[in-house]
C-alpha cells in the first residue's frame, strides 16, 4: 500500500498543480474520481493488463469515460487527457485510486475543507445532512467540512462526529458511557 501511494504522489502532485493552474479543480475532481472508480472494476483492470492494447488506445477508451462530464473540447480538457496518455504510458493507470486520493486530499487542503465522520445509529437522508446537519457542525468546528456518513447501529440512537482530533458525541451510547463513568466515581 505504501509503495502505491509513492508511486501515485507524484502523477496527483502535477494533476494538482495542472488543475489549479487551469482553475478546473472541481473538474478535475469529478474526471479523476470517475476515472478511480472505473480502474477498480474486474474487467477494466483485464483490458488494461491486455497485452493486445497499446497504450495511446487505453489512453483514448479511458478519456472517452469522460467525454459525457465534458460540455465542450477545451484546452483544459486536452491537458486532462495528456495526464491520461501519461498515466496509459507508464503503465500508472492501476494507481488512479491512489491518485485522486491524494489529488482530492491537497484540493481539500488547498480551500480549507476537513472531512467529518458522521456516524449515526440509522440511515439519515442526505438532503438532511446538508441542509441541517452541515452548516451546525461547520459553525461547531469552525471549518467547512464534507461529511462521510456511517451507519452504526451500536450507538444506539444520535449521532457522533469526528473531525480530525475533535470528537463530538451526542449519541446515546456516549452518554450512556458517560452516566456509567459519572457513577462509578
Amino acid at each position: 500500500m505504501a509503495e502505491t501511494i509513492t508511486i501515485a504522489r507524484p502523477y496527483a502532485e502535477a494533476a494538482f498543480r495542472a488543475a489549479r493552474e487551469a482553475g478546473t479543480l472541481a473538474a478535475w475532481s469529478g474526471h479523476l474520481e470517475r476515472l478511480a472508480q472505473l480502474a477498480q472494476d474486474a474487467q477494466v483492470a483485464r483490458i488494461i493488463g491486455h497485452p493486445g492494447l497499446s497504450a495511446e488506445q487505453l489512453a483514448e477508451l479511458f478519456s472517452s469515460f469522460t467525454q459525457d462530464d465534458k460540455e465542450a473540447k477545451a484546452a483544459e480538457d486536452a491537458v486532462f487527457d495528456n495526464f491520461i496518455r501519461v498515466l496509459a504510458e507508464n503503465e500508472r493507470l492501476p494507481l488512479l485510486p491512489e491518485i485522486t486520493q491524494l489529488f482530492e486530499a491537497q484540493r481539500a487542503a488547498e480551500e480549507g475543507v476537513k472531512e467529518a465522520l458522521v456516524e449515526t445509529a440509522f440511515p439519515v437522508a442526505d438532503a438532511t445532512l446538508t441542509t441541517l446537519l452541515q452548516p451546525e457542525l461547520e459553525v461547531h468546528f469552525g471549518t467547512k467540512l464534507t461529511l462521510r456518513v456511517v451507519v452504526d447501529a451500536a450507538l444506539i440512537g444520535g449521532i457522533r462526529v469526528t473531525v480530525g482530533d475533535q470528537v463530538l458525541d451526542a449519541s446515546v451510547r456516549g452518554k450512556l458511557e458517560a452516566m456509567s463513568v459519572a457513577l462509578k466515581n
